[in-house]
């Protein structure tokens, strides 16, 4: 569509050309050239903006009407060579507009750009240089120039002075700085590559673009890996993005790098406040909030993080940023604790994330990952579905047609035991995902999704749904592999099918204790109950904690190889783990009643 949309402008410009130039034979009346002041500067090493979304001035107003009709025509025709890759096609359109006028510079280094592609280096030169003859005021074929002479040619000397030259026309144009800088670093000279930052350094402007990049570039050599930077150092780096934020004039995505910086350089007090007004210039920006989140993790600074916007919130309690930014820190800090097994101190940890997040909702109910993120702490940490329900429920009527809002309230009923709902929801949460255009359906929503059919008892869904989120991700589905083969074992039915499932779980994880341990039960339900003892005694080796259903899977095993006391030393490890399970309560007593009258047989005077 784009692409029509331009071939349209275009031929609609060389109509207005043609029209131009019958008045102008009918007045006998020849229009004067002229130049353009300035022209455009994109990076040399990067594709010049496209082309087909904007004539270049000078061949506007450059040439004659009839030639410049022609040269539009073939200009337009170039465009259309080089979007279909058509290349040389395009090269020989471009060249004709230069023949027109060969100081069209933009045009020049696009068409410079194509002949470095096919290695053409020499007929590259040949159309920069005549670019710059034509036209000696702009800079931007010296750049292209110097891009070739030092990374195709290794001609360093040559590429300096190229550099050089383009900063002397435009000593504001951030990019011949960087060309020279970049010339020096590949030569192996940072001193004079410092040296060129410096030049920029003294440059006159407002313009918080080239103040950012300028920081940037000496970031790189003042921020080395295993090296600890000199404070002098470190002060004249701030001091250039500190003159990018005076003139950033709320511009989003300058603040936005600018408090990169600070985070990556751990000065989380400096970037902070840039990241929350960021925030409030683009409130929807969760790349700014999960950076700055982020930020504080890999400095390792939660606590410092915390108190700082625990102090930012003690200022501004009416901004709901700061509290969604704390709750991020602080779920992040809970879940380090639980991977370190330390749930007794993550648990109130995570119930403060809960409660700031729920701050933020109460002054910005507007934000739906807010309640995603919510959900997510209060069915998996919290433990406390049900209440995820109740928000999730009122959170999908105040955003209808959201599917990651049905998605996580499908799972929050089917954790607060409410499974057949549960379907119902998933089926509506995947309505939505097809009408809104998302990829929330891949191989982990038909994974959730049969998981909870299976809890239903819809037990052929439930393979159909395991089967396509296996289709989906092959290379990741050893838990669909899994959970498949688990559950036909479970119903006792499609047992070779099932063993074949738990066999592809364990391709992709041999040494996964789950699932050795539903291999065994698979060979438990086929009767061979050896390899099944084998089997479920891997998987309590494997096992990264103790897990009473497959205690009660080996104890199964024992008994049926009539083995019972240590049947019954392993139920009862499972029921200490699992103390509300009747069932294997009723296991035990069996089991002791079973071996009381043996023994009484064994001595009828006892």
């Amino acid at each position: 569509m784009i692409r029509s949309l331009r071939a349209r402008h275009f031929v609609f410009l060389v109509v207005i050309a043609l029209c131009a130039t019958s008045a102008n034979v009918l007045a006998r009346k020849r229009i004067p050239p002229a130049r353009s002041t300035s022209s455009p500067r994109p990076s040399p090493e990067q594709s010049p903006r496209s082309l087909g979304g904007k004539t270049p001035d000078d061949l506007l107003l450059r040439t004659d009407g009839e030639h410049k009709a022609q040269a539009l025509a073939d200009f337009v025709r170039g465009a259309a060579f080089e979007e279909n890759g058509e290349t040389e096609k395009a090269l020989e359109a471009y060249r004709k507009v230069l023949d027109v006028d060969p100081g069209e510079a933009e045009l020049a280094a696009r068409v410079a750009t194509l002949l470095v592609r096919n290695d053409d280096f020499p007929q590259a030169i040949d159309v920069l240089k005549d670019a710059i003859k034509a036209n000696p005021r702009a800079s931007q074929p010296f750049l292209q120039l110097s891009y070739i002479y030092a990374k195709y040619l290794n001609k360093t000397d040559q590429a300096i002075d190229y550099a050089n030259r383009a900063i002397a026309l435009e000593p504001k144009n951030i990019d011949a700085y960087q060309r020279l800088y970049e010339i020096q670093i590949a030569a192996g000279d940072e001193t004079k590559a410092a040296q060129a930052l410096d030049r920029a350094s003294k440059v006159q402007t407002d313009d918080a673009n080239f103040w950012t990049r300028l920081g940037k570039l000496y970031a790189v050599l003042t921020f080395k890996p295993d090296a600890n930077p000199k404070p002098a150092d470190v002060a004249r780096v701030n001091a250039l993005f500190k003159r990018a934020a005076e003139h950033a004039n709320d511009d989003p995505a300058i603040l936005k790098e600018i408090a990169d910086y600070y985070a990556s350089s751990q000065q989380l007090a400096e970037a902070i406040p840039l990241y929350l007004r960021v925030l409030e210039l683009q409130p929807d920006d969760a790349s700014a909030q999960e950076k700055l989140a982020s930020g504080f993790v890999l400095t390792n600074q939660r606590a410092k993080a915390v108190d700082l916007l625990q102090a930012i919130i003690k200022e501004h309690p009416e901004k709901y940023q700061p509290y969604d930014l704390l709750a991020q820190v602080l779920d992040d800090q809970a879940r380090t604790l639980e991977r370190e097994n330390k749930k007794d101190e993550a648990k109130p940890i995570f119930a403060q994330a809960a409660a700031s997040y729920e701050q933020s909702l109460l002054i910005n109910p507007s934000h739906v990952n807010t309640y995603v993120r919510l959900a997510d702490l209060l069915i998996g940490p919290l433990k406390d579905p049900n209440r995820a329900v109740n928000f999730l429920s009122d959170a999908r009527r105040r955003f209808p047609g959201a599917p990651e809002l049905t998605y996580y309230l499908a799972i929050a009923q089917r954790e607060a035991k409410h499974p057949q709902q549960a379907v119902a929801t998933f089926e509506e949460a995947l309505h939505e995902a097809e009408l809104d255009g998302s990829e929330m359906a891949n191989a982990r929503f038909y994974f959730d999704y049969g998981a909870t059919a299976e809890q239903a008892g819809l037990y052929e869904k439930a393979a159909d749904l395991f089967k396509q989120s296996i289709s989906l991700d092959p290379a990741n589905a050893a838990d669909a592999y899994n959970y498949l083969g688990y559950m036909w074992a479970e119903q006792n039915t499609h047992l070779e099918e099932a063993e074949d499932a738990i066999k592809h779980a364990l391709e992709l994880d041999p040494n996964n204790g789950a699932y050795l341990d539903s291999f065994g039960w698979v060979k438990y339900r086929e009767g061979k109950f050896d390899d099944a003892l084998a089997q479920l005694q891997r998987a309590t080796q494997n096992l990264k904690r103790d897990d009473p259903v497959v205690f009660e899977h080996l104890g199964d095993t024992y008994s049926k190889l009539d083995r019972i006391a240590q049947a019954l030393d392993v139920w009862q490890r499972a029921l200490t783990l699992d103390p509300e399970n009747k069932n294997l309560a009723q296991k035990i007593d069996n089991a002791k009643t079973k071996v009381s009258k043996s023994e009484g047989k064994r001595n009828p005077f006892h």
